[in-house]
Formats: C-alpha cells, structure tokens, sequence
C-alpha cells in the first residue's frame, strides 16, 4: 500500500514536468528497500486516511541525508502541507544526526525551490547525478 501512494504522488508532478526514469521506478516498486531499510523515512499528509502528500529522506551517507520525493496532490497545494512535509523531514534527520541534507531539483519547479530556500537550503556546484537525466540544480542544508 505505502508503494502505491508513493508513486501516485509523485507521478503526478513527474510526469506534469518531466517523465518517470529508472530510479523513480525503482523508489515506486520497493520504497521499502530503497528508502526505509537504509535508514531513511517517508512522510505522508493524510485527508480523511487519504494520503494527499509525501515526502521521504534517506541516507546517503553517515553524515549527509537526501530530501527527494516531495509531492503534493494539485488540488492541496498551497495549503501549508509541503511546510509540514519539510519540517518532518528536517526533524527526522537532524535526530538521525545528519550534518547536510541535500536535494536535486530543477529550475521549472520554481515553487519547490522557493520552499526549500525558506528553510535555509543554499544552491550548490551541481554535478549530474547518474541518477537522473532531470535536475540541474543541486541544494544543501548544513544542520546540527
């Protein structure tokens, strides 16, 4: 269940802007193995049990966690619940005893990079991650 809401969430923006890559199937498919067995967490905003946002963080390595995955249904966006993802994600790490957390995003969504700038997130050098053929920007967080 927690993979089908995963992917629906972030179908949406993905493929509204982009297209669904490799990567983005493997997180969909096993969130579990991908994401939570590592270490990370996913985040859910729910509306009558219903879940209408996401978000995960996960480590990438001892010190330095990734926010990824951030999505909002269309029809609940600007309600504060991308506010709510970030701060759980935030505490999350920062208990976790990440130092960074860091972020690939990209310029045609100017809204997510104006809410991770609110929390303090800094443009970095980017570097293409083999990851992904999206994402020209590369964001941080220093914390603790």
């Amino acid at each position: 269940m927690l993979a089908t809401y995963v992917e629906h969430l972030n179908r949406l923006w993905l493929e509204e802007f982009f297209e669904v890559e490799p990567t983005d199937e493997m997180m969909f498919n096993d969130p579990e193995s991908s994401i939570i067995e590592p270490g990370g967490q996913i985040f859910f905003i729910l509306d009558h049990e219903i879940p209408v946002g996401t978000c995960a963080i996960f480590p990438l390595s001892a010190d330095e966690y990734e926010l990824s995955k951030m999505a909002v249904e269309p029809a609940y966006r600007r309600q504060g619940y991308g506010n709510q993802l970030m701060e759980a994600a935030l505490n999350f790490a920062r208990e976790a005893g990440a130092q960074r957390i860091s972020l690939i995003t990209d310029t045609e969504l100017a809204d997510a990079i104006r809410l991770y700038q609110r929390y303090g997130f800094q443009t970095i050098p980017y570097i293409q991650d083999p990851r992904y053929k999206r994402g020209n920007v590369r964001m941080e967080l220093c914390i603790n």
